[in-house]
């Protein structure tokens, strides 16, 4: 008898000719008729078999839901914004301590499915994910600047993590439906917050910030299949490439002047990831201003090898308190899966793998320089 393949199998088996090819998966379609938005390869990664004993699942903390009006951390700094205010950044560890427990325990939930194949993490982090979806978390209209960029980064961080579930040819998801629904209309909620929070800040003072909400976004439109979305994060993007000088560096990172090199280490890293996403996408950006995210690139590789070159620039000696953790050059997978990356720091990427950060969704390497299985 002559059986008609279901619409999972035949997705599963384009998905899986895609990988062997070295592609990444693109022919189904989405509701505009368009074709539907993919992730990069990686993320279609399968969960290994089941291995150990299952953990327990803690409680989530409690869902945040109060206004985002939280302190800087560089509270009462003159416009450099690189001196630290102690107090006040206590008061804000305090008050967001939620935002990142939650951040942090999903992806570790994630990665712990990705390296052991226990569903139970899976079980878990949709737990958590659901309880913050449906008490409305981080969805507040009374945010201050610290507040909104609060949203952008743990949306950011979640759908990061959730990006790996949603893509994976294992299909954790099939067993989470209704949770899953709740879970990205939630995140549909929060991108299109950050959409509008955004949008209102003046646009001569874009900087990090809105790279960081440009990755949020993208994150999002991905899950959601979601062109508008998409769209915006493109924009905010070429936006941040516009600012790149001729030499290669950022004038809104350059003005941190102690801390010029680890915020264009910060920058960089948003940047990458919406290029990567683009590219999967059919859409190529690094041509971009005659190349300038790469002219960026080869500065903050440059950097970090000799302090000295952003001291010179700046006027200012480095500090490198935030440059401490292989969790900071996270970008660097990204980075060498876009371009030919040199000797030197294909040497040094390699020999500080993985590289993971909660920011982008986990471990990096898994998923821009890992072999698939």
């Amino acid at each position: 008898m002559l059986v008609t393949p279901s619409k999972r199998l035949v997705s599963s088996v384009a998905v899986l000719s895609a990988l062997l090819a070295g592609c990444t998966p693109s022919s189904e379609r989405g509701p505009s008729g368009s074709a539907a938005l993919v992730a990069p390869t990686g993320y279609y990664r399968a969960a290994p078999p089941p291995e150990g004993k299952p953990r327990e699942c803690e409680a989530p903390p409690p869902p945040y839901t109060g206004e985002l009006d939280f302190p800087s951390k560089y509270q009462g700094s003159d416009s450099s914004r690189d001196t630290l205010n102690v107090a006040a950044e206590r008061r804000y560890l305090k008050l967001t301590g939620d935002m990142r427990e939650m951040e942090k325990g999903v992806n570790r939930m994630v990665g712990r499915y990705f390296k052991y194949g226990r569903p139970q993490e899976v079980d878990c982090a949709m737990t958590w994910l659901e309880s913050w979806a449906d008490a409305g978390a981080l969805l507040s209209k009374d945010y201050n600047h610290t507040g909104m960029s609060v949203r952008k980064w743990t949306l950011g961080s979640l759908a990061g993590a959730y990006l790996r579930l949603k893509f994976s040819t294992s299909r954790p998801l099939d067993a989470h439906t209704e949770q899953s629904a709740k879970v990205e209309r939630w995140f549909g909620q929060m991108a299109d917050m950050v959409v509008a929070d955004w949008n209102a800040y003046p646009k001569e003072r874009s900087n990090n910030h809105n790279y960081w909400a440009a990755w949020s976004v993208m994150a999002s439109a991905v899950i959601l299949d979601r062109r508008d979305l998409f769209d915006w994060s493109v924009g905010q993007y070429r936006h941040g490439v516009d600012q790149i000088t001729r030499d290669g560096y950022l004038p809104r990172e350059l003005v941190r002047e102690t801390r010029a090199l680890s915020y264009h280490n910060y920058s960089i890293a948003p940047l990458m990831m919406v290029s990567a996403f683009a590219k999967a996408n059919g859409l190529d950006l690094r041509g971009e201003d005659d190349g300038a995210l790469l002219r960026l690139a080869r500065n903050v590789e440059a950097g970090l090898q000799n302090p000295k070159i952003f001291q010179e620039k700046t006027g200012y000696e480095q500090k490198a308190v935030d440059l401490q953790q292989s969790s900071r050059f996270a970008w660097l997978e990204p980075y060498c899966a876009l371009y030919q990356c040199s000797p030197s720091t294909e040497a040094w990427r390699r020999s500080i793998e993985p590289l993971s950060t909660y920011r982008l969704g986990g471990d990096l390497t898994q998923l821009f320089s890992g072999q698939l299985p």
